[in-house]
């Protein structure tokens, strides 16, 4: 086992915002169109995915004020305020239609701080970049709320290579620095790498928080041609989980349980270590439940070789523009 990569805090971007180098998200939080909340899990088991997230270690929340239309900020609040472990929060600003203003900016997120029964949180970002309010309000607005106290650091997701340079030119006006950009990032989803946002965020100094990391439990093992259990929800639809899909991927899979055989890992943890090998990258799986954050966090304290990292790479080559 290497100890290369074996760190247990990274920085967000070039602030002095330090998180623990896994985070969760929390999607599946409240959300009962894609996730089935509230039908084939609740709020008991969510909590307990919480207290066994906090408990291996990993204490970065990321949420958004569209997770199931607040539901997911009002249970991660709920869920800190029984805590006395200090746990750093990540929500999003929905850039809706009809934000055409600043002051959008200051009352949505005057809203997610009182969802998350908080006063501060250390990063606050940008859900998606097709909006009608121009980048330089939108920036400016958030940079006040920096001023203000009211949030850490700031953040965008699933912003381009040029999107990216363009937000931090505009915050440099201010000296405030862009922290973050959320993107969907795992061994079967590379187009980050293939669109060159990866090597920007790294040239910039800006941190990468990948979302989707497991390919929505793709890499997890649990769902393979020897298994005919099929994901929930709107996963059905998913030609991924397919006969076919699972065919393409199967050599994958028994490669990740080959490595995970070796660290007496998991897949998944397998998965998620490799991500965390990346330069400025902390993935956020989710969890619903005990089990999953269990898993989660045995991605954490311990390394892949570099010929192990390189050797996953090399396999997963067909989906660098997936």
């Amino acid at each position: 086992m290497t100890t290369d990569n074996i760190t247990q805090t990274r920085k967000l971007g070039n602030t002095d915002i330090e998180v623990s180098a896994l985070g969760i998200g929390t999607w599946a939080w409240g959300d009962s169109f894609f996730w089935d909340y509230g039908k084939t899990y609740g709020k008991s088991q969510i909590e307990e995915a919480f207290k066994a997230t906090v408990a291996g270690g990993v204490t970065f929340f990321d949420t958004a004020e569209v997770y199931g239309s607040g539901k997911s900020e009002q249970l991660l609040g709920e869920f800190c305020k029984a805590t006395d472990q200090k746990i750093d929060i990540a929500t999003k600003y929905a850039p809706l239609p009809w934000r055409l203003f600043g002051g959008c900016v200051a009352d949505a997120l005057t809203q997610s701080l009182k969802n998350l029964q908080m006063d501060y949180i250390p990063l606050y970002q940008v859900h998606w970049p097709f909006m009608l309010m121009s980048q330089d309000n939108l920036m400016n607005a958030l940079a006040d709320e920096v001023e203000k106290g009211r949030i850490g650091a700031i953040g965008v997701s699933n912003y381009s290579s040029e999107e990216m340079k363009r937000a931090k030119d505009i915050l440099a006006k201010r000296n405030i620095p862009l922290a973050v950009n959320q993107v969907k990032y795992s061994l079967v989803t590379r187009k980050i790498e293939a669109k060159g946002i990866l090597k920007t965020a790294q040239e910039l100094g800006i941190t990468l928080l990948a979302y989707s990391p497991l390919a929505q439990g793709l890499l997890t093992g649990k769902y393979n041609l020897d298994n005919t259990t099929k994901p929930e929800g709107a996963r059905k639809m998913d030609s991924r989980f397919s006969s076919s899909g699972l065919s393409k991927i199967a050599p994958v899979l028994e490669l990740l349980k080959q490595l995970g055989e070796k660290y007496q890992k998991t897949p998944a943890q397998v998965s998620l270590n490799w991500l965390m090998a990346q330069e400025n990258v902390i993935p956020i799986p989710g969890a619903k439940n005990a089990k999953q954050a269990q898993d989660n966090t045995g991605a954490l304290g311990w390394s892949l070789s570099s010929d192990e990292v390189a050797q996953l790479e090399e396999i997963t080559k067909p989906w660098l523009n997936s």
